[in-house]
């Protein structure tokens, strides 16, 4: 697989006379993709049915021209001023009854059918003109799906469209929805809230107190299935017209609508990676810790991503959208520390990237972004990042090309967990989100090479580790794929602690084939209630009490049980901190033979088909294993 650099472009940002020469300086910089267009409908038609594609044949042809592939992206996440003087109820609504307001982005609910006739036009006309143009070599549908909060819609669009989606879960004859099947899977007896018609059903907010679990898990499903239906519309119209392959730009923790099921509509999954400013805005840790990498990435999230959506492009991912010098966003924002970009940029490639795009290729001079660095200044003089990005071209023109291979560590993850986490945490803070990154990071602390498979996975063959951590209602296909397996197996917490309808199954969780246990009770705690485990390593946030004859694995500092295990099975009982984690993995992975190493603080590696790649998010040079790897720096081997 070759390797490949690219940039986010603007053309109606910037006089049409300077296209040229951007297009110049992109080439000879060794990029290789431009994406254009994602924002663009205002300029494409500035009123309904005025129709100004002239301009954006014209940057196409001068990017082509010059050498440049174009992702062209569909303009759906901005609707211009006039769509909604068109559609005033296209608006998304917040959980409050507050419509989202025009003026940024993202201002739509994916419910509204107005609004997805527009967008099946445009695409359309899009790819109508485009499709079989030869410099348009690949597609991007809409931008962000879920960033700023923009799933979940409390519209009446929203409302309309769930009631449907109720009726076609809970057939009952005739094909007509069965409310008598709804009310029993809500468990709608408790309070009196039976329904006598899907008609009465409303969204599950503004509630007086919290409204009923199931009701909730529904919809967030229902507004998962949304996101996918309004992306399967644009992809069914995309392929008709071009057999470029199409790709969507996934955000970084936003784990409020199923990746997998989008991503099986696509050929590529690609994310935008902002390091610096995840650190500072979504990664749970100290502000010892953002202090101490605060010009660099924590050492982990990023990676974690990128194995997330190199499962959910089936291989084939892209880094759409990668921070080359300071953001706009976050609540603080440093600049890279020197060799970052760079750094970012070959983690990216080590873990199966077949792309990396910076943005964007110009700092803007207006508006939200003008504190957003690029590769270049306003002036379009180089900024700091320029120079690494070339750095890279030279080292990729050098380079063989990217061999993976699969791990021998299998990581679980489900978004429809996740949901149920942020449903009933039971404890403030705690979201499966983190419990899950939590167990990765310790598993990359050890020096392993993970591979990310969602739920939906039936074969684990050639998997000697396989980690599913709070998978909260374990379907029953999951569970005999997981029992037919031969590998050392991890479960917990809170693994099958509901059923599909968010109830608690009898017999009592964890209920896992070939390990006889039973969750007596559970408890939160505080964030300065951690308890020591014997040997090392604290439990926190979340705990079971386990009854069951299996074999303690590990224990807290007042001899309860923590771990359980038989044969190839583990039971985790509590939410454990990365050095507790650390414990469970090494013990695992001994039994399993994968050799494991504990890492310095800085430094994390990964392991393909054909070598391996060392890296220090430290300003100082580490010596390691034999070699010295180079402050924010990269260290590649070849494997023998």
């Amino acid at each position: 697989m070759k390797r490949t650099l690219g940039t986010c472009y603007y053309p109606e940002h910037w006089p049409e006379n300077l296209w040229k020469t951007d297009a110049k300086r992109m080439a000879e910089l060794g990029l290789t993709w431009v994406r254009i267009g994602e924002f663009a409908w205002s300029k494409l038609e500035p009123t309904s049915g005025d129709l100004r594609f002239e301009w954006l044949d014209r940057a196409i042809d001068i990017l082509g021209q010059a050498g440049l592939q174009v992702v062209l992206g569909t303009p759906t996440a901005t609707p211009p001023r006039w769509m909604v003087d068109k559609h005033p109820d296209m608006l998304a609504v917040d959980a409050n009854g507050n419509p989202r307001k025009f003026g940024s982005r993202r201002h739509y609910c994916f419910s509204h059918q107005g609004y997805r006739q527009e967008c099946a036009r445009i695409v359309t006309m899009l790819a109508e003109r485009y499709g079989s143009n030869p410099y348009v070599a690949a597609w991007q549908t809409d931008n962000e799906y879920g960033c700023h909060d923009t799933t979940v819609s409390y519209s009446y669009a929203a409302r309309q469209a769930f009631r449907g989606w109720l009726r076609s879960k809970y057939q009952g004859q005739g094909n007509d929805g069965d409310i008598d099947a709804l009310n029993a899977a809500w468990g709608n007896v408790f309070w009196s809230m039976d329904y006598s018609s899907f008609d009465q059903i409303d969204l599950p907010n503004l509630t007086v107190t919290e409204p009923n679990p199931a009701h909730v898990l529904d919809f967030r499903r229902f507004s998962s299935d949304q996101v996918v239906s309004f992306n399967k519309l644009q992809v069914d119209i995309i392929r008709s017209y071009s057999k470029a392959p199409i790709a969507h730009n996934y955000m970084g923790g936003v784990t409020d609508f199923d990746h997998f099921k989008l991503g099986n509509d696509l050929d590529i999954a690609s994310w935008d990676t902002y390091p610096i400013g995840f650190l500072e805005d979504r990664v749970q840790t100290s502000d010892d810790r953002r202090l101490t990498y605060m010009r660099q990435v924590d050492q982990d999230y990023q990676a974690f991503h990128h194995d997330l959506y190199r499962a959910v492009g089936k291989g084939r991912w892209w880094i759409m959208e990668q921070q080359p010098g300071p953001v706009n966003w976050a609540p603080y924002n440093p600049a890279p520390l020197p060799g970052m970009v760079r750094l970012w940029t070959w983690e990216a490639f080590a873990h199966g990237a077949e792309a990396v795009c910076y943005f964007r290729w110009r700092q803007a001079p207006m508006a939200q972004e003008q504190m957003h660095a690029g590769i270049l200044r306003p002036d379009s003089a180089p900024a700091e990042a320029y120079d690494e990005a070339a750095e890279v071209a030279r080292e990729l023109a050098d380079a063989s090309e990217v061999a993976q291979c699969q791990s021998n560590i299998a990581l679980v993850f489900d978004y429809d967990a996740d949901w149920s986490w942020a449903i009933q945490p039971h404890a403030k803070g705690l979201t499966y989100l983190n419990v899950v990154f939590e167990a990765y990071r310790a598993l990359r602390k050890l020096g392993l090479s993970i591979d990310i498979v969602p739920s939906t996975c039936r074969d684990f063959t050639g998997y000697r580790v396989i980690a599913v951590p709070g998978v909260m209602h374990l379907p029953e296909e999951l569970s005999q794929a997981l029992s037919a397996s031969s590998a050392q197996i991890v479960y917990g917490p809170r693994t099958a602690a509901r059923d599909a309808n968010f109830n608690i199954p009898n017999p009592l969780p964890p209920a896992i084939e070939g390990l006889s246990a039973t969750v007596s009770r559970v408890e939160s705690l505080r964030p300065d209630a951690a308890i020591p485990l014997q040997g090392g390593g604290v439990l926190h946030s979340y705990r079971e009490h386990l009854i069951s004859e299996a074999s303690v694995d590990l224990r807290d500092e007042n001899g309860t049980p923590v771990a359980l295990r038989k044969d190839n099975i583990r039971y985790l009982g509590a939410v454990l901190d990365v050095a507790g984690w650390i414990r469970i993995f090494q013990s695992v992975c001994a039994t399993a033979q994968i050799e494991t190493m504990v890492l310095p603080q800085g430094i994390r590696t990964r392991t393909t088909a054909s070598e391996r790649f060392w890296f220090n998010h430290l300003s100082v040079d580490v010596h390691f294993n034999g070699a010295t790897i180079p402050a924010a720096g990269v260290l590649r081997e070849p494997l023998a």
